[in-house]
């Protein structure tokens, strides 16, 4: 479990974070009709390795590239492909993690590319909400169900659904640490939060049902529907009743 409580370990924290706030605006961008996945990754790998930073995501577990790229009905960890462009009206999900100074940042953002449809704008604009909401829930004696209730009933509150099989998690020395962090739950249960622990919060909303599979690469996460999905994700540290937001 990632808890800081120093200045220099509540710097680095920032530093690593910033990185990925830089990525995600810069490939925010950059991202047009006719870009490839992959060109989307290697500007997001410069970035991160211009700043003296790694990229959290390369080689972790096997993942062959920097910056996760997922398309429409691709929920999360989509491999970046030459093959692969970008159209008018998709949603592209970018993940980016950074490591510099002992810590690892870790956000994401889903954008529209063009004019997309009805569905896949409110789509966007209910992940944002929900994972707004999920980061206000997140203070100092609340609990980790609290957190996952407030995205839940947002999403569901406008007919959507919450991905139950891939959480938000603890986040700090380690890419991955304790608590896990799902997007449903019920306020009062799970473990108590207190200050200075550190959470990737990331709702993950599909359009239709709740059911995902991964593809024969072994990493790329799709809704078993076919529906349209959206991801959004803060690294935030609870801070009383103002969690702070490090990778706004």
């Amino acid at each position: 479990m990632a808890v800081i409580t120093s200045k220099n370990e509540i710097a680095a924290m920032r530093e690593a974070c910033r990185i990925v706030r830089k990525v995600l605006t810069e490939t925010g961008s950059f991202i047009e009709p006719g870009v490839t996945t992959a060109a989307i990754d290697a500007l997001g790998r410069r970035i991160i390795e211009a700043e003296g930073a790694v990229p959290s995501f390369l080689g972790y577990n096997g993942y062959p590239a920097g910056v996760c790229v997922s398309v429409n009905n691709e929920v999360v960890h989509g491999i970046p492909s030459t093959d692969r462009t970008i159209k008018e009206g998709d949603l592209v999900s970018v993940d980016v993690g950074a490591f510099k100074g002992g810590f690892h940042g870790d956000a994401a953002e889903t954008f529209p590319v063009g004019r997309v449809i009805p569905l896949a704008s409110k789509l966007l604009e209910v992940t944002l909400r929900a994972r707004d909401l999920g980061i206000a829930a997140a203070v100092s004696g609340g609990h980790v169900g609290d957190i996952g209730a407030a995205v839940q009933q947002e999403v569901e509150k406008n007919g959507f659904s919450v991905v139950r099989q891939l959480v938000g998690h603890g986040i700090g020395r380690r890419l991955h640490e304790k608590p896990q962090v799902p997007n449903y739950g019920s306020i009062g249960r799970g473990m108590r939060l207190s200050d200075g622990l550190l959470l990737a919060i990331e709702p993950m909303v599909n359009s239709g049902d709740a059911f995902v599979k991964t593809l024969s690469d072994g990493w790329t996460v799709i809704t078993a529907d076919g529906s349209l999905s959206a991801h959004a994700e803060h690294t935030v540290m609870v801070r009383g009743r103002e969690p702070e937001i490090l990778t706004a």
